[in-house]
């Protein structure tokens, strides 16, 4: 067995597009709309399918915004310079919720952004 994808809803997709693959560098693997159902399905992740896990951008058309709750965490993406990603995240008009630093009570690095829906995405440095 291994994880396939993480399926999160978004308001815009082309938005959310391009914020995964120019912001943090994935590759826009396949989309596909449904138009007896009025959603489009779109797959992005840095590997193909067969190998590597990937995000699901599920966008409802006519749907805007979504309330993100209380159940889900983050996704997490392991970095090389932690600094340098947050830097360039920040330039690409990226949002930087939580600076590169140790986390508590460790010394792994973390920093944690923002997608375009507000979901919250740890950045950890991994020295990927």
């Amino acid at each position: 067995m291994r994880l396939l994808h993480t399926m999160i809803r978004v308001g815009d997709l082309d938005r959310s597009i391009d914020f995964y693959t120019r912001v943090l560098g994935m590759r826009l693997l396949r989309r596909k709309d449904y138009p007896q159902g009025k959603f489009t399905l779109a797959f992005v992740g840095y590997g193909d399918e067969t190998e590597t896990s990937v995000i699901e951008l599920t966008h409802n058309w006519g749907t805007e915004t979504y309330d993100l709750g209380n159940g889900f965490g983050h996704m997490a993406i392991g970095v090389g310079d932690i600094y340098r990603v947050c830097d360039s995240i920040r330039a690409a008009g990226g949002s930087v919720t939580r600076e590169p630093g140790p986390m508590k009570h460790s010394t792994t690095v973390i920093a944690f952004i923002k997608d375009p829906d507000g979901y919250a995405i740890e950045l950890i440095e991994t020295g990927i």
